[in-house]
């Protein structure tokens, strides 16, 4: 991989989504549901998917394969996000998102078994400890609160695991036999498919569209969710001009941005947060994988 443009892309995916992971909670602090952020993530597809248009001078692969891999990609990704939202109802971030984080454990096996794919000393090492970083980024020291229908949310948990695992492999797949903007604008066109499924899963979305205030607190949520969607876009590049065995570890390394900014901002609002040795540790993890993933 004498082409560092996988790594490029990949930063800006670690950052964009990093910066997302922050601002986040913002959401359910101004009452949005998370019908209704999946359903304005999904809009802020449209603009990107336009933008991937542009630099592929209007190219859109609409032939049946494309669309199949495309859709696959896209549907795998989008149902994802909508089985996370229910499975988040259910139970707490601190056990659903250690199941979902490893979700590269997936798409690395699969692209060894059927893609061939290799890794040097460095990188394998480097897996190793960001798969490290992930699982220590994604737990949290506080665990008070009952969890309900405990079954249900681990069985949801493990469909996303699966689902966004598979979507990885399939994202690199597809990048070999299709161009990266129209893999994009098929996972728009796929979220974009699952709006009405995200309306009506509950009346959450109805209500807050009927609510007060509903202009602002969209644009805000649209602000929020757009940096989302351009880290999926640079996620799309990176698959194309890297191996999965690397792009997928280190793209699960964006909860250390998040953490880092987290502490800027509490820091900035006279509200310091200490980490937990959980975050130190998957802090100095994600770094050293960083350095490693990239030799």
């Amino acid at each position: 991989m004498k082409n560092k443009l996988w790594l490029v892309f990949i930063l800006i995916t670690v950052i964009t989504w990093g910066v997302w992971g922050a601002f986040s909670g913002y959401q359910i602090q101004h009452g949005i549901p998370d019908t209704v952020t999946y359903i304005i993530w999904a809009l802020t597809m449209i603009p990107c998917a336009i933008t991937a248009l542009i630099i592929n001078k209007g190219k859109f692969l609409h032939d049946w394969k494309s669309a199949l891999l495309g859709c696959t990609v896209g549907l795998l990704g989008a149902g994802g996000q909508l089985a996370l939202f229910k499975a988040l109802t259910f139970g707490p971030t601190y056990i659903v998102y250690p199941f979902i984080s490893m979700s590269p454990v997936i798409v690395i096996t699969l692209a060894a078994i059927f893609l061939k794919e290799r890794a040097t000393k460095w990188q394998i090492a480097g897996i190793i400890v960001a798969l490290a970083a992930i699982l220590l980024l994604s737990l949290e020291s506080d665990q008070s609160g009952s969890v309900s229908n405990m079954v249900l949310m681990i069985v949801l948990a493990c469909l996303v695991l699966l689902a966004w695992g598979i979507q990885g492999f399939f994202m690199k797949f597809a990048n070999n036999h299709m161009d990266a903007e129209s893999i994009f604008c098929w996972m728009a066109l796929s979220g974009l498919v699952l709006i009405p499924v995200a309306y009506f899963m509950n009346g959450d979305a109805a209500a807050f569209f009927a609510g007060e205030e509903v202009w602002s607190k969209s644009a805000m949520c649209f602000g929020i969710q757009i940096l989302n969607s351009i880290g999926a876009l640079t996620l799309v590049y990176a698959y194309r001009h890297g191996k999965a065995v690397i792009v997928s570890p280190m793209e699960g390394l964006s909860p250390m941005v998040t953490v880092l900014l987290s502490f800027i901002i509490a820091y900035i609002f006279n509200e310091p947060v200490e980490p937990t040795w959980f975050q130190i540790s998957g802090i100095g993890c994600a770094a050293f994988a960083m350095y490693a993933l990239s030799k």
